[in-house]
């Protein structure tokens, strides 16, 4: 009984995991289709796309398994989660931009820019409540915390400031809905964390955010 219940448990981990990373690639699809603004690391996979004439998700792939590199000399251990995040969000992120034809009227590209903010907040709160270890890009964070001793806020600002600069320079999209998901991808993240919260296997207690590193996590 006791194993049948951990097996369960498991099983809702990765349905969490891997139905969050999909989602989240589709978000990210509904974000470069509104044409109102992408999400930081968004901005500069756009840049990139625009750049080299690879796919937005392919890009997407390359830099997240760059950054994967990046945590070899910070010694950070990456987990199942970090792993998937670099090829699971880049396939849905293309499959999804096949599939959804362009828009260009205001009328439907705002609510695809709310759509996608609110979905990301959702996928995020399904992927890091899974705990299977952070994104490449956070785990890059939070690898630069604690080898500079700077604060995550900090470290976290500077670093998408730099990505959002140099996918602007590159031809990435920075507008108003790059604000709005600054402004609004906290709150949601916090809120889905609760709602998709996996309770322990052995005492069903609730757990929000897993390790002290992914309180401050608010995407993969």
């Amino acid at each position: 009984m006791k194993e049948s219940s951990v097996k369960r448990h498991l099983v809702r981990r990765l349905l969490q995991l891997y139905v969050g990373l999909a989602l989240y690639g589709v978000s990210s699809a509904l974000l470069v289709e509104s044409g109102l603004g992408l999400e930081p690391w968004g901005v500069l996979h756009q840049g990139l796309a625009e750049l080299t004439g690879l796919t937005i998700g392919v890009v997407s792939i390359i830099v997240g398994a760059a950054v994967l590199l990046l945590w070899i000399p910070l010694r950070q251990r990456p987990g199942l989660g970090t792993v998937s995040n670099v090829f699971v969000i880049g396939i849905a992120m293309d499959g999804t931009l096949a599939l959804v034809p362009e828009t260009h009227t205001l009328t439907v590209r705002i609510p695809l820019l709310v759509a996608g903010i609110v979905l990301n907040g959702a996928a995020t709160g399904l992927y890091i409540a899974a705990r299977f270890g952070p994104g490449p890009r956070d785990g890059l964070m939070t690898g630069l915390h604690r080898r500079t001793g700077r604060s995550i806020r900090l470290v976290r600002t500077a670093i998408e400031v730099a990505v959002v600069v140099t996918g602007f320079v590159l031809g990435g999209t920075v507008g108003a809905g790059t604000v709005l998901y600054a402004l609004a991808i906290g709150p949601l993240a916090q809120v889905f964390l609760r709602v998709f919260a996996v309770p322990t296997a052995s005492a069903g207690s609730t757990v929000v955010a897993g390790s002290p590193p992914n309180r401050a996590i608010l995407r993969p």
